[in-house]
């Protein structure tokens, strides 16, 4: 028969053993747990990005397509703040999305100098904000793969054209832009602009907002922090 030393003993291992069990589950939950609340689809105008005074480089795949790009899928929160770099351990690795370098090279491809396969951007896309959403669009395959469907759901370079707004280094305003994309694709983004080697406004970027399931796009629920366009006077020069 136990002693009561030794069945007080038994009883104060388990409950250590309980404790230890409760704290590791608490921090795996912490670790896996939603940190967003929706996604921000930013896709860049090619032209605007190399008509500036850094310049650009093609990849060495050639000159992508002339057709408005991805830049990034990026969690963001409600209140404007953003989770990054979630997952130390998890760096990118092509080979897990072999099968999709060509969408990659042509609907997120790189323009940095110098001239180079896309790799580093990629890569910092994915340890940078892919990371964390894990827990909604799963490992690098499944980040990417949300990305290419989603850009997919929005012609909006054939909406800009439908609305008299086309790539040929003209100028329109600010309502032209968001009106000719509301009316083809249903959704009103927002718009950034930067400023061309004259310092003139131009077209740039397109933001977009996504459920925090990568499912489908909601309205914005906060602006980014990108530099809204201002005058009416956007360049929208030719790629």
């Amino acid at each position: 028969m136990a002693t009561a030393a030794a069945r007080a003993t038994t009883r104060l291992g388990l409950a250590l053993a309980l404790a230890v069990a409760v704290v590791v589950l608490g921090v795996a939950g912490s670790c896996s747990a939603q940190d967003y609340d929706f996604f921000f689809l930013v896709l860049q105008w090619p032209g605007s990005y190399c008509d500036t005074r850094q310049s650009c480089c093609y990849p060495r795949s050639g000159k992508p397509p002339a057709d408005f790009g991805i830049h990034g899928l990026w969690p963001n929160r409600d209140d404007g703040s953003y989770p990054q770099n979630c997952d130390p351990d998890s760096e990118f690795d092509p080979s897990k999305v072999s099968d999709l370098m060509g969408s990659l090279r042509s609907e997120w491809p790189t323009l940095a100098c110098p001239s180079n396969d896309g790799v580093r951007f990629w890569s910092h896309e994915w340890e940078k904000h892919g990371t964390c959403a894990e827990s909604a669009l799963g490992d690098e395959r499944g980040y990417f793969q949300a990305a290419l469907r989603l850009r997919s759901q929005l012609p909006v370079l054939a909406a800009l054209r439908d609305g008299g707004v086309s790539p040929d280094g003209g100028y329109y305003t600010l309502a032209q832009i968001k009106g000719a994309i509301q009316r083809g694709t249903g959704l009103q983004p927002f718009v950034e602009c930067n400023r061309d080697e004259s310092g003139n406004t131009q077209l740039y970027q397109l933001y977009f907002c996504v459920d925090a399931a990568g499912d489908r796009f909601i309205d914005c629920p906060v602006s980014p922090g990108g530099r809204p366009c201002s005058g009416s006077r956007i360049e929208f020069p030719a790629f």
